[in-house]
């Protein structure tokens, strides 16, 4: 019977005593570079999807059509390609994030999913709402409106499919940017030097 005490105090005080002088003397691993806790990724991705499959509104109140794409190709490209990249374009630094924040205009391995085109758009639209904690992933629910965050979501469950030319053209990079105006100045005849 005392063992058995003896196991339950140990247990009790000194285990936690002891995790807790493993985090107060800064040995754990915070750093991007750092390698990942033993279930790291397994133990963390279970309890969001857990909270996503709660929460997701699982029918989009926006159309998956053209005008939904090219705007919601706008938006992808002003908020979310400096981390996840372009059509052929990959982020400069995405990669270096912890965890890497994934391309989203490319391939998984030799299959046919693109990005997240394989998760439902409701899923990815409580990702863009509400971030990811410690991914780098902001909410952009205070910088998006709701049509916006569904555009963009919609576009990015459809990434593996055709897309209208001018979302195509956004997420290329290609698109015009508008003229800036000439002041009109009145010629006079003479050369200004």
């Amino acid at each position: 019977m005392g063992r058995f005490l003896l196991g339950i105090i140990i247990g009790v005080i000194l285990v936690p005593a002891g995790v807790l002088a493993w985090l107060h003397y800064g040995n754990v691993p915070v750093a991007v570079t750092d390698t990942a806790f033993p279930q790291e990724h397994e133990i963390t991705h279970a309890a969001m999807h857990a909270r996503i499959d709660k929460e997701m509104i699982k029918t989009p109140p926006v159309q998956a059509d053209e005008a939904t794409f090219v705007a919601g190709a706008q938006i992808y490209h002003d908020q979310c390609a400096s981390c996840h990249g372009l059509h052929s374009k990959p982020s400069s630094f995405g990669p270096h994030m912890f965890p890497d924040a994934p391309p989203l205009w490319e391939k998984e391995g030799n299959g046919p999913v693109v990005g997240v085109s394989d998760d439902p758009p409701g899923e990815t639209y409580w990702k863009v709402k509400n971030g990811i904690r410690l991914t780098g992933m902001p909410s952009y629910k205070d910088v998006l409106s709701d049509t916006q965050m569904w555009q963009v979501s919609l576009l990015l469950a459809n990434a593996d499919k055709p897309l209208p030319p001018a979302a195509v053209d956004i997420l290329n990079g290609v698109t015009a940017t508008p003229a800036t105006p000439t002041p009109n100045i009145p010629f006079d005849g003479k050369k200004t030097p």
